[in-house]
This record gives structure tokens, C-alpha cells and sequence, in this order.
């Protein structure tokens, strides 16, 4: 066999290769005796057809076309370790000759991983907010805590803003009683916002045995979308009552003796989620200062491909559990279709450029995955696809798609060392320092949100079958 490579352009070749026809022997034999299993010739064994008989019978045309199919894929895979091409796709095949006893001849045009080069990071600076910590934002979350043991008692007066209201609801369209539209006993916070649009005026200053009718556009259901008359009763009316903000609540809501240490223990919760969001902002605006620093060109199709995905992954997956589907998801976000698929692209760019410029540094620093820092990864993609990690392992196993989340642990590591590397200050001027343990767990988290990878997808895909 004979290849050569032609470069198309920095993402794109086309493989040449001839192959003299004695290699295709073996392939020839196997398209013999695929045919032998599969027809039947009267005065022959199933099987023990003889080669000149197919062909008499059958045409050779037709062993050439299966023994050709069958070679190509082996002679490909040769031209493209010859040529220690880095390819990406399917690649699309041409046979320019074919000539009986003598010569097999085809082209095979390819996406390729362009050569990059990883360009100085050593300079980036970046800026984060500040990690500070309010006295409001502390009593917040408290009182967020206060209202989870809030308890709620019978009164006998109109309701208010804030009571739990017990209604009976029925929904209208073009004077016919929906369905789907009824419910009763249904209960209810004045101000949640979590029912219909204007409910809470219509309920508000009604006492048991109230009844009013309002317009609203309903949320869900048969007539999602339409404008309803509702009818709502309340038939009972209860008090929120919160407890007292002393050490008797801390106690009972914590395992704290005082609120003071209640309080002490919120504000070192909230100041770990603000690391967690202060190293996450990091990473993410180190990210956008190295792809500015590289030029990387994308492979076209490459890029085609990773836009349908997207718009795959939304449309069957994220929306489809939400009960939506494009029109009215674009509809809800303000946009139009063109906009929709110029981010979509804009998106799927990033997600190329990042993967491609930190496999390269993977490269470039040698960096490996170890059994532990895949097991850790694979929790964690397991809890956030709502499946069992036993579950998920298996799907990814089955699916093909460990290599995937080998990938995605390498890539995380290497925007770690770019990160490192950086220097980051927060909006005080104070240098902030994320040399963490999870440093380069949550750089893992930052690089799935720009490239967003498909083992979730393919997991849940193989979950659902």
C-alpha cells in the first residue's frame, strides 16, 4: 500500500492510497465467503459454493463492491498512522480506481486536529470579586433558616400577604371548564408567586368561604399558553408564626447551643461558598484571557457536528424535561431562531478552542489521570445526572465514553497549572490565592461548562433505552 497527504487547509487533508489488488486477498476471501453464507445454489452446499460460480451467478462486480468496503476501513486506518494524522470524524471516500487483478485506488478527505501552539500564560491577570461576607447577608440566611420551622395556625380574619390560604381553583377557556383545570384543597402562600399570575390579588382580603374571578395565562396543561378565567374559593386561611430568634431556636434548628454560634457558623458557610464561586469566577476569566492569547482554527464540520449536538442535548434533554420545546423556549427567552443558533455556534466555538488548546497542554505538561481522580469525577457526574454512580458507570462503560471522562479530568488539571500561574486579585486589589485541593475539581466543573461534553447525554440516552 501507497498513501500520501495532502494538506487542504490547517484543519482538513486528503488522504491519496493505492492499493496493489494481491492485498486485497484477504478481504476478497471474506466477501466470498459472506456470499457462500448467504445464497443458495441448487447442486451446492450452503456455504460450499465454489468463487467461480458467484461470480458466474452473482458477478464478480458484486464480491469486488463487498471485499472493497470491507478493505477500506484497514487501509485507511494504515495511511492515517503512516501519516501520524491526529483525525477527527468520519472522513468522506472517494474510489478513483478499481481495476480487476491490479489496483485499488481511493481518496479519503478528513477533518485533523490543527497544530497549536500554546501561546505564553504566564502574563495573565485577571480580577474576581472580593470575598466579604455582610452582616445582611448573614441575618439573610438566617432568617431563611427561621422560616423553614415557620409554623402556621387558623385564623378567622380576610388573608394577608404571607398566610398559607387553602383554595379550591377552577379554569375557563371560551366558557368550557378544562379538563386538567380543577383542583381542590389546593394550599397556598399569599406572595410565593408559585401558581397563576394574579392570584394573589385575587385571594388577598377574601376570608373563608371568599370566592373572586380573575384572567391569568396558564403556566401548563391542555391549554398551556391561553388566557383562562379562573375561579379560586379560599375555604381556609392560616398565619405564618416564626419563631423567636433566641438560643431556644438554635438549638432546636441546629446542633448549636446559642445563635451567636449559629450565626458565627452561617457566615463560615457562606464564606466557603463564596471561595467556591470566587475560584470558579477565576478559572473562568483565566479561560477567556488564554483563548484570546491562541489561534486556533476550527474544522468546519467538526463545528457543524458540535452545533446539532447542542441543539440536541437542549431540545431532547434539558427542555423535554421541562415540558418545552424550542418555539417556546425561544418565546420565554426574548430571542429569535438566527439568534438562538449565532450563540449556539459562538458557544460550540468556545467549547472547541478550550478543548483543543488544553489537550495540547495535557500534552505539553504530561499530565495524567489517576484511578482516584477518575473515580471522584465520576461521582460527581453521577449525582448531577440524577443517577445511581453504579448507574452511571455503566452507561458510560457501556457507551463508550470513559475516555471522555478521562478527558475531561486531564483538561480540568491543565487550566489548574494556567491558573497557577495566573495572577488573580479580587476588586480590593488583594492577590487572591486558590492553591486548593479542589482547585483542580472545580477547573473540571469550569471546563465542561464551556466545552459541554456529552457524557451526560450519552449516559442519560442509555439510562432511558
Amino acid at each position: 500500500m501507497k498513501s500520501a497527504v495532502e494538506t487542504l487547509n490547517p484543519t482538513r487533508v486528503r488522504l491519496s492510497i493505492e492499493v496493489p489488488f494481491e492485498e486485497l486477498k484477504d478481504s476478497l476471501d471474506a466477501a466470498y465467503k459472506k456470499i457462500n453464507q448467504q445464497v443458495t445454489v441448487k447442486g451446492f452446499r450452503k456455504g460450499k459454493i465454489p468463487a467461480r460460480v458467484i461470480d458466474q451467478r452473482f458477478g464478480r462486480g458484486a464480491v469486488l463492491e463487498e471485499a472493497v468496503n470491507d478493505a477500506l476501513p484497514k487501509f485507511y486506518t494504515e495511511a492515517v498512522n503512516e501519516g501520524e494524522l491526529n483525525v477527527l470524524g468520519q472522513p468522506e471516500v472517494d474510489i478513483t480506481e478499481l481495476k480487476d487483478g491490479e489496483l485499488l485506488a481511493f481518496t479519503a478527505e478528513v477533518d485533523v486536529r490543527p497544530e497549536i501552539e500554546i501561546p505564553d500564560y504566564s502574563g495573565i491577570e485577571v480580577t474576581v470579586d472580593a470575598l466579604e461576607v455582610t452582616d445582611e447577608e448573614v441575618e439573610k440566611a438566617v432568617e431563611q433558616l427561621r422560616e423553614r420551622f415557620a409554623s402556621t395556625n387558623p385564623v378567622e380574619r380576610a388573608a394577608a400577604d404571607g398566610d398559607v390560604v387553602t383554595i379550591d381553583l377552577q379554569a375557563k377557556v371560551d366558557g368550557e371548564v378544562l379538563e386538567d383545570g380543577v383542583a381542590d384543597g389546593v394550599s397556598y402562600t399569599i406572595g410565593s408567586g408559585e401558581l397563576l399570575d394574579g392570584i394573589d390579588e385575587a385571594v388577598t382580603g377574601l376570608e373563608a368561604g371568599g370566592e373572586a374571578t380573575f384572567t391569568s395565562q396558564l403556566k401548563g396543561g391542555s391549554a398551556e399558553g391561553k388566557d383562562a378565567e379562573v375561579t379560586v374559593k379560599v375555604t381556609a386561611v392560616a398565619a405564618r408564626e416564626l419563631p423567636e430568634l433566641d438560643d431556644d431556636f438554635a438549638q432546636m434548628a441546629s446542633e448549636f447551643d446559642t445563635l451567636e454560634e449559629l450565626k458565627a457558623d452561617s457566615r463560615k458557610r457562606l464564606e466557603t461558598t463564596k471561595q467556591y464561586d470566587q475560584a470558579t469566577q477565576a478559572q473562568e476569566r483565566v479561560l477567556e484571557e488564554l483563548l484570546k492569547l491562541a489561534e486556533v482554527p476550527i474544522p468546519e464540520k467538526l463545528l457543524a457536528d458540535e452545533v446539532q449536538t447542542r441543539k440536541h442535548n437542549l431540545e431532547h434533554h434539558q427542555l423535554g424535561q421541562m415540558g418545552l420545546d424550542l418555539e417556546k423556549y425561544l418565546e420565554i427567552q426574548g430571542k429569535t431562531l438566527e439568534e438562538f443558533e449565532n450563540e449556539t455556534s459562538e458557544q460550540a466555538i468556545k467549547g472547541i478552542k478550550t478543548q483543543f488548546i488544553l489537550d495540547e497542554l495535557v500534552n505539553k505538561e504530561k499530565l495524567n489521570v489517576n484511578q482516584e481522580e477518575l473515580t471522584e469525577h465520576l461521582m460527581r457526574r453521577a449525582a448531577s445526572s440524577g443517577m445511581s454512580p453504579d448507574q452511571f458507570a455503566q452507561a458510560v462503560v457501556e457507551g463508550g465514553q470513559v475516555p471522555m471522562l478521562v478527558g475531561e479530568v486531564a483538561r480540568g488539571k491543565a487550566l489548574a497549572v494556567v491558573v497557577e500561574a495566573a495572577k488573580v486579585v479580587d476588586t480590593n486589589g488583594e492577590v487572591v490565592d486558590l492553591e486548593d485541593e479542589e482547585e483542580a475539581a472545580e477547573a473540571t466543573e469550569t471546563v465542561e461548562a464551556a466545552t459541554e461534553d456529552k457524557a451526560d447525554g450519552k449516559a442519560e440516552e442509555k439510562n432511558e433505552a
